[in-house]
């Protein structure tokens, strides 16, 4: 880790934090967090990609980890991150980039595609396929209770979530978000209340893992993360009206990961409807991966992400 060096971008009016490693004159890849992670969520990742002759950054996001948050998270949305990613890659002169997107940084990664097409060589998720507009509104309708419906409600996950320390939250958002089933409550518990204090962290996750996130959320709280995504899901996908990426894209996703039981999302990828808006998508899914499925089997990833990479490295080419 000690490899890994550090630096803060001054983009649209705030100090953003990006973790960075490898030679400036490689082609370079942008690594973009979900919820609950930050830069540190791809600690295996961004290693051995720089070791296979790349460029790589990660950034907190605006409202994450070391990164300031702007003066009134309410008014956030997808579409400042969007501009923000943009905005950090010409901050340090990355002409083209390849862009892996965990959870929400999908939500990130495609828009970034269709509004910034000349910047993308090219694109990997984890977790999340392309979301066409209005998808949470429209297409994946989630269930009565659910996580993401519950923390959309102004004041709800506050409330959830200041019974408890920081460490406790982020260690029940983990292992919830580790299981095979959505998080759903019923009408007389929350959601933090579906995690017993007895419960162990999943085993690839340690107690150091925890407590790097929990400094970081120590310090971010989790009122923009409250923002974006969830109260922001009703945007999700809006940035573009009839969008097709046309980049080289790979979706891997656990066989195991609860995105999979939102309804209408499995079929929606397994049927091939997600390639009218991306027509060059292969999909990949990883026995026994759970949600987070980079973090759980790092090696097998690696190797998914190099191959990728290394047969699509001409893309790059400025």
């Amino acid at each position: 880790m000690e490899q890994i060096s550090h630096r803060f971008v001054q983009v649209n009016g705030l100090k953003l934090h990006v973790a960075e490693i490898g030679l400036e004159s490689s082609p370079a890849v942008i690594f973009l967090h979900g919820f609950p992670e930050i830069w540190y969520t791809w600690r295996h990742q961004m290693i051995t990609v720089s070791n296979a002759g790349f460029r790589v950054i990660a950034p907190d996001f605006r409202g994450y980890g070391l990164s300031e948050s702007p003066a009134e998270p309410e008014k956030a949305s997808f579409a400042d991150l969007i501009s923000d990613t943009a905005s950090i890659l010409d901050a340090l002169a990355i002409s083209k980039v390849f862009v892996i997107g965990k959870d929400f940084g999908a939500i990130i990664a495609y828009p970034l595609a269709l509004l910034h097409p000349e910047k993308v060589a090219g694109i990997i998720t984890l977790g999340l396929p392309f979301m066409p507009p209005g998808a949470f509104k429209h297409q994946f309708v989630l269930p009565e209770g659910a996580y993401p419906l519950r923390w959309a409600e102004p004041g709800r996950a506050e409330a959830d979530f200041g019974r408890f320390d920081t460490k406790t939250v982020v260690k029940n958002i983990y292992i919830l978000f580790s299981q095979s089933e959505m998080a759903i409550a019923s009408e007389n518990e929350e959601i933090m209340d579906l995690v017993k204090p007895s419960t162990p962290l999943p085993s690839w996750f340690t107690e150091k893992d925890l407590a790097e996130y929990a400094a970081l959320y120590e310090k971010s709280g989790f009122r923009f993360a409250l923002q974006v995504p969830y109260r922001s899901l009703g945007m999700a996908g809006s940035e573009v009206q009839d969008p097709k990426v046309e980049a080289k894209t790979l979706l891997i996703i656990g066989e195991k990961d609860y995105v999979l039981k939102i309804p209408g999302m499995d079929e929606y990828v397994r049927s091939g409807e997600v390639k009218k808006y991306v027509p060059n998508q292969e999909t990949i899914y990883v026995p026994d991966g759970s949600h987070f499925v980079h973090e759980q089997f790092p090696d097998q990833i690696n190797q998914l992400i190099l191959t990728y990479l290394h047969n699509n490295k001409h893309l790059a080419a400025v």
